[in-house]
């Protein structure tokens, strides 16, 4: 036989001033259950950093401004200003990444690759293989798939670096990621190539 399920309404009263929830019931379990909510809601008024406000739309003033600085960053890189480039992709990042954490993640991902990739390719300019290497990585871990530029990226610095081996693998998990990409593969015969001339 099934239980009987029954509503008893309760005498519950809320003190409009402080919040306070009371009762004027005996029942010792809710007296209990309502001192520990009393105490959480003390708790959460306590709090120093306040509660972050609902999910909003995407900031499209920040949006703007991420674009802005991928652009002038673009601008500096054409104009063979690598180091200039290399600041405006750095700004670029922090802004993306200092997003609310109620934005949508891909969102963030999306940005943060296109910026490190770009970021990679001015250290590239620069000979700065460590620093591309790192860049072009980061972009790849936010974006495996659909960036073959960044894994391209890291491929070529690690070669440039004399990492063959490394450069080896990590074009042929590019290549498991993006397919035969044009110039993934093209890497993958000069890296074989030049490990032939120095067996």
């Amino acid at each position: 036989m099934e239980e009987l399920e029954t509503f008893t309404q309760l005498p519950i009263h809320m003190d409009p001033a402080s919040k306070a929830i009371s009762t004027t019931s005996s029942s010792r379990a809710l007296n209990e259950e309502l001192a520990t909510l009393n105490q959480l809601h003390k708790a959460l008024l306590a709090l120093e950093s306040p509660v972050p406000p609902p999910p909003v739309p995407v900031n499209q003033k920040r949006s703007a401004q991420i674009t802005k600085l991928r652009e002038s960053g673009n601008g500096e890189f054409r104009k063979g200003k690598h180091q200039d480039a290399i600041r405006y992709y750095g700004l670029g990042l922090q802004m993306a990444l200092s997003r609310p954490l109620w934005e949508p993640s891909g969102l963030v991902r999306d940005e943060v690759a296109g910026l490190y990739a770009n970021r990679a390719q001015a250290h590239m300019a620069l000979q700065n293989w460590v620093e591309g290497a790192v860049d072009a990585e980061a972009s790849v871990e936010a974006k495996k798939a659909g960036n073959a530029k960044a894994w391209w990226r890291k491929g070529k610095c690690l070669m440039e670096m004399g990492r063959m081996e490394e450069a080896k693998d990590w074009v042929g998990r590019g290549l498991e990621m993006e397919g035969n990409e044009a110039d993934l593969v093209g890497l993958s015969k000069e890296i074989t190539e030049k490990m032939k001339k120095k067996a």
